[in-house]
């Protein structure tokens, strides 16, 4: 009956690898040969055996390991990431655990030598494409197997952690420790580290091409040697992944694309394919050298800007502002006010001298009726300047509280900009601010100063 066991297991392991049918087209095979360490003691279990991890890595007193090959695996690549793999191992059981003396004192267990020999199925999962490594390889694993310690045996629950390290495409390093957890009282929990070197192989051929898929450049399509397996379906020379008109021949130098009026821009890219042009204008020509591309241009044979559609700007005013900077393009300025007339020192002065004039009733903002002429010159003035903004101020004298006479400026201020708005001076270009009695210019003392202080003025604000 326990042969009969042992048959049962073997052979339901060989059937988990064979029905293995998802591969990696690559060397899906592995072949490992190595050794192997079991340490029985860290494992949750009292005395002979030991707490989970304690003393984990005291390979001199805990761990059974044989001086020659003693471990042999052979794995398959399943899908995704997953591997399969079977083992044997074979080894001699001398230490087990720690003992206490008649003081109390821990020493290493020893035993006969037992004969231990197991053989084990995993599933391992590698993080390798997660951690985005070309060499190193860790792993995590599940699986089963079963254990015989000299003339018993047992089944056991493995749980693997590993890591390899690829010294080269198909050659690796494999440390791994599995612990196993025997279902039965009369083999013990254990852990088996191991350390080996593997091996890949088994590649194949996908596309038929007479070239290994590891070797293979294209290994889904076939192609051809000279190409590490590409095809160059155009036949150019130039292999079709590195070819830009993979389907039509081309030259070289233009990465296997034409050019059929030889300007220098492959066929696919030039506009105009069959007139030669410039490259910056992707093959177009451009008879004036403007930078645009005479099918574009409004004036192909007169150099102008693109904002012009290429034709050149005027200056309908004649005032050496270009009409497209000129914001008053239809009047002839001056250059330092961007194509705008510019008001004399003499208008200045005069819209002042105008301003001073302007009449209000007693202690109020309204405006006299006498002061309406006053106030029609000042309008033609501003209107001789569209572009000009001013600033309407105004000014009491000292009599009476600051708070009365503040309030009294800027209602004076306020009235005479809405009566040139009202009279049709655009609102946009004045502003209004009363100062009080914080600006006189004459003497508050005399009636003469404080009829000069209450006042209006009209300046040029920009």
């Amino acid at each position: 009956m326990k042969n009969l066991s042992r048959l049962l297991f073997v052979a339901v392991l060989l059937a988990s690898l064979s029905t293995a049918n998802a591969q990696d087209k690559n060397n899906p095979w592995a072949f490992e040969l190595g050794i192997n360490a079991v340490d029985p003691y860290p494992v949750g279990e009292p005395l002979p055996q030991g707490e989970f991890f304690d003393e984990f890595l005291n390979a001199n007193d805990h761990w059974n390991v044989l001086p020659f090959l003693s471990r042999i695996a052979v794995s398959r690549y399943l899908d995704d990431g997953f591997t399969f793999t079977a083992a044997g191992s074979l080894n001699i059981i001398n230490k087990f655990g720690d003992v206490k003396d008649a003081l109390g004192n821990e020493s290493t267990n020893t035993v006969d030598n037992l004969t231990y020999f197991a053989i084990d199925g995993t599933v391992s999962y590698s993080f390798m494409d997660l951690i985005k490594s070309n060499s190193l390889d860790p792993y995590l694993g599940v699986g089963g197997g079963y254990t015989w310690l000299d003339e018993v045996g047992a089944g056991t629950l493995n749980g693997n952690l590993g890591l390899k390290y690829w010294i080269s495409e198909k050659v690796a390093l494999n440390l791994q420790t599995a612990y196993k957890h025997s279902f039965e009282d009369r083999l013990p929990k254990h852990f088996q580290h191991s350390f080996g070197v593997a091996f890949k192989f088994g590649g194949t051929d996908s596309d038929g091409d007479g070239i290994y898929d590891h070797e293979d450049a294209c290994p889904e399509v076939a192609g051809l040697e000279a190409f590490n397996g590409c095809p160059d379906s155009d036949n150019d020379g130039i292999e079709d992944s590195k070819d830009d008109c993979p389907n039509e021949a081309g030259l070289a130098e233009f990465n296997g694309c034409p050019d059929a009026d030889g300007d220098g821009v492959i066929d696919g890219d030039d506009k105009c394919p069959t007139v030669a042009g410039l490259k910056s204008l992707m093959g177009c020509p451009d008879a004036d050298g403007d930078g645009i591309a005479d099918a574009d241009d409004n004036c192909p044979n007169e150099a102008g800007p693109a904002a012009n559609n290429g034709c050149p700007y005027q200056d309908k005013d004649g005032d050496g502002v270009l009409d497209k900077d000129d914001k008053c393009p239809d009047v002839a300025g001056t250059v330092a006010n961007n194509g705008c007339p510019e008001i004399t020192q003499k208008e200045k002065e005069q819209l002042n001298e105008y301003a001073k004039t302007i009449l209000f009733d007693t202690g109020k903002s309204s405006i006299k009726d006498e002061s309406k002429q006053v106030l029609a010159d000042i309008i033609a003035i501003l209107n001789k300047y569209p572009d000009a903004k001013f600033t309407v101020e105004g000014h009491t004298d000292s009599v009476g509280s600051n708070k009365l006479n503040q309030r009294l400026s800027d209602a004076r201020a306020l009235s005479v900009k809405e009566y040139l708005v009202a009279n049709g001076v655009d609102e946009f270009r004045l502003s209004s601010q009363g100062f009080g009695e914080s600006r006189p210019i004459a003497d508050n003392k005399t009636r003469a100063g404080r009829e000069q202080n209450r006042r209006v003025e009209i300046n040029l604000a920009n």
